[in-house]
């Protein structure tokens, strides 16, 4: 049972999610708060798969509440989904940052959202990598000179490359075959480059390769 929570300051939003995720057999709401300090308390104390959370919220706001949640060594297996009526903008670029799995607009269709619950539920990247990347390379071009990554030297040249090719939209099977490799050795070398960077997800891995320079918007 995929256990989620969920973080909105508009009450018919929550009503509206809970009510959607709650006729799905596979999926419970375990609680539902109006800001992102009550939020991160309940996370805490509940330790759902996956938090659908709002950007903009009072006392706490999505951003912070996401670093709080992705920060606490307890609540690693804890995905959080960010919320947004805007789509991709300068918060949600922000909440990746901070570790969010990825994000999704407000009016989604219904089966997106619960797509995206059950995606974000497995561990992996709300978004596909092409998708994250185009979101990404279209904020980075507005901030353009990179900076340090902490843990980027500790990547040797194999993982580099590979961090380098998540970046660039592709999966794993295709950086298999791109670099003529197994896709399961592909995929250690994103885990092992996601450790030492202390990525939480592929979403964040693009990140920092964008952020450090390794991968430049063409």
């Amino acid at each position: 049972m995929i256990r989620v929570l969920l973080v909105d300051d508009q009450a018919l939003i929550r009503a509206g999610f809970r009510a959607l995720l709650a006729a799905e057999d596979d999926i419970t709401v375990i609680g539902d708060a109006a800001d992102g300090a009550t939020g991160v308390s309940l996370a805490r104390q509940h330790r759902p798969d996956v938090v659908l959370l709002d950007v903009q919220m009072p006392v706490m706001d999505g951003i912070e509440a996401t670093r709080q949640i992705a920060s606490d060594p307890a609540l690693a297996d804890v995905h959080v989904v960010i919320l947004t009526n805007y789509g991709f903008d300068e918060y949600v670029f922000n909440a990746l940052r901070a570790g969010a799995s990825g994000f999704l607009v407000k009016d989604t269709e219904p089966e997106d959202l619960l797509t995206a619950v059950r995606v974000a539920a497995r561990g992996d990247a709300l978004l596909s990598p092409a998708i994250t990347r185009r979101l990404i390379s279209e904020f980075v071009t507005r901030t353009p000179q990179p900076g340090p990554v902490v843990g980027l030297d500790d990547l040797t040249n194999r993982e580099k490359e590979v961090m380098a090719l998540v970046a660039k939209g592709l999966t794993n099977d295709e950086i298999a075959a791109r670099m003529v490799i197994s896709p399961t050795t592909a995929k250690t070398h994103v885990s092992r480059a996601m450790t030492k960077l202390g990525a939480r997800d592929r979403a964040q891995l693009v990140v920092f390769a964008y952020e450090s320079g390794l991968v430049r918007v063409s």
